[in-house]
Formats: structure tokens, C-alpha cells, sequence
């Protein structure tokens, strides 16, 4: 998984967050295992308790375009469904680090899943959908991106 507007390990651009206009960064699928039916994402900031960003499960799209964690269902990929993140919203929120004052990791977590849908309803518990796909998973993937509050 790639985005590209920031690498791994990289700046998140100050845009896809809570200080910007708070839409979800592009993300590229690539290099699926066979037998790959749907994804899991998970977005966390690791320096904040893994407090989650983004849950987002039952998509197909290996092509996550900007804007596709947005609230509405017209806007998401076909079959996208959101857990409720660490904001209590079925959406993605992008980084706001408590206080300005070091930088803090967000984790974009992508699992593989060989089956099309995990049974699970829109406005889930994002930790108890994490550990239902983990449990199924082919294959675990992160991209890891910085944010700071002010930009980087």
C-alpha cells in the first residue's frame, strides 16, 4: 500500500487533516495474495494510545481515492463500510495530535481478507472489526505517515 502524496515514513500533507480540510489521502492496493476477496483499513496514531483515525472494512477497491473516508456513502468506493473511530464518527477524521509539540506516527493498516464481507454493520466497534479481520487475514500491511499539528 502506497499513497502518493507522502511515502513511508514521510510527512502526512497538512490537507488530510483535522487542521486542513479533513479528507482521507489517496491510498494505492498493490500486490494483493491470491485468493484476495475485500480489505480491512485501520488508521491509528501510535503515539496517542492507538487512538483510530480511520476504520474502514468490506471494500474492494484497490484504489482508495482521495476523499473516500468521507461520511457519505455516495462518496465511498462500492461496499465500503466505517467502524467508528476514536471520534465517535463512522468516517474518516485525519490527524489532530493532543498538544503541538512532537511529532506522532499514524499507522495505515491494510489487511488482505479472503472473504467478500465480515458480517460486521456500518458504525461498529472499530477495535472488535480490527480483531474479526485479523483473525481472517492473508496478509498484513503498513504505511506510516508523520504529523505534527502545524505542517511538518
Amino acid at each position: 500500500m502506497t499513497s502518493p502524496l507522502f511515502t513511508n515514513g514521510q510527512a502526512i500533507p497538512a490537507r488530510f487533516t483535522r487542521n486542513g480540510e479533513n479528507i482521507s489521502p489517496p491510498l494505492v492496493i498493490q500486490g494483493a495474495p491470491e485468493g484476495t476477496r475485500s480489505f480491512a483499513l485501520l488508521v491509528e496514531d501510535s503515539d496517542a494510545e492507538g487512538f483510530v483515525h480511520w476504520a474502514a472494512f468490506d471494500f474492494t477497491a484497490e484504489h482508495l481515492l482521495e476523499g473516500a473516508g468521507a461520511i457519505e456513502p455516495q462518496m465511498r468506493p462500492p461496499g465500503l463500510k466505517h467502524a467508528l473511530n476514536g471520534f465517535g464518527r463512522a468516517a474518516y477524521d485525519g490527524p489532530q495530535p493532543p498538544g503541538e509539540d512532537s511529532v506522532h506516527n499514524y499507522y495505515f493498516r491494510l489487511l488482505a481478507l479472503p472473504v467478500e464481507t465480515l458480517g460486521s454493520a456500518e458504525g461498529c466497534d472499530a477495535r472488535e472489526m480490527w480483531r474479526e479481520a485479523r483473525a481472517k487475514r492473508l496478509a498484513e500491511v503498513d504505511l506510516i505517515g508523520l504529523y505534527m499539528g502545524t505542517p511538518l
